[in-house]
């Protein structure tokens, strides 16, 4: 009876490995496909056919896209809006809920009352740009920054972490004289790695993957991002005026398609966010119910 049931935990757990690995193939092998073919050859790539390694090894896709000063100046923006946004809205957002985060503090219900309904509703899109405007935001690089400073999701859960901090902590800080912002730079920052890393992550990706705020109140060409370039390569493969051209380039000759540009690019931007995932992955689960559950 006991090796009966033995072998039916076997076979039901094969099973369940088996579902899980052909979920993880359908998960990953687009990735794997976008890989392979920005090391093919564009044009042998239209053709079909590639589906494990690259038919036509090539570079010419990553030099195409090195060389063109767009992608270069798209890339840099890029980097510079997602590592300025990521420390300023972590900063602010850490600092607002921070200063909520005291029990004590007078209006609190009106103040959460307020954060709770910016959340869950807008103005929509004109009035947003009416009010960029207003502030002199538009078509510059302070427009990727500033609206993004306070994000009201992760500022409730930073003040339900914050509440589960020891109040003994503070209240041994005032004691010895220090102010509200050391004990907050040097008490509670470091005790809440976990929900930082968290913020940062997904902030940082959030700045990293954005595009419609450079589509929308942008105008310069030195300040549009990498996601803009992707979209705008997808927008002009899907045009039949702006395919032939692409066929027509100097680019053309060595192989590079719209397409395989489209790739490469995703590739470039993929890969630092990649780089970055596996050193901030342990604190996700810590960081979110810690910082959701309690309160």
């Amino acid at each position: 009876m006991l090796k009966s049931q033995k072998q039916k935990d076997f076979l039901f757990d094969s099973v369940i490995y088996i579902v899980l690995f052909i979920i993880m193939l359908t998960m990953l092998y687009p990735f794997y496909y976008v890989l392979i073919a920005s090391f093919n050859k564009g044009s042998d790539t239209l053709l079909g056919g590639v589906y494990l390694w690259p038919r036509s090894v090539t570079l010419e896709n990553y030099k195409i896209f090195l060389e063109d000063p767009k992608w270069y100046r798209a890339f840099l923006v890029t980097v510079a809006r997602t590592i300025t946004g990521t420390a300023l809205g972590l900063l602010l957002t850490s600092l607002v809920a921070y200063a909520l985060s005291h029990r004590d503090l007078l209006f609190s219900k009106t103040y959460f009352s307020i954060i709770v309904f910016a959340m869950y509703f807008s103005g929509g899109l004109i009035p947003y740009y009416v009010v960029l405007r207003s502030i002199g935001l538009l078509n510059s690089f302070a427009v990727y920054i500033v609206p993004s400073m306070l994000n009201t999701f992760f500022l409730l859960i930073a003040i339900s972490f914050f509440r589960e901090i020891p109040g003994e902590m503070k209240e041994s800080a005032h004691m010895d004289g220090a102010g509200e912002l050391v004990i907050f730079f040097r008490i509670i920052l470091p005790v809440s790695t976990p929900v930082l890393a968290t913020m940062a992550l997904f902030m940082g990706v959030g700045q990293w993957n954005s595009w419609l705020d450079s589509a929308y109140f942008v105008q310069s060409e030195n300040l549009r991002t990498l996601t803009y370039r992707m979209m705008e390569v997808i927008n002009k493969s899907n045009s039949p005026m702006d395919a032939i051209a692409v066929a027509n380039s100097a680019s053309a000759s060595a192989g590079v398609t719209s397409f395989s540009l489209q790739v490469t690019s995703m590739v470039v931007s993929i890969v630092p966010i990649i780089c970055v995932y596996p050193f901030l992955q342990k604190y996700f689960v810590h960081g979110i119910m810690l910082g959701s559950v309690k309160g």
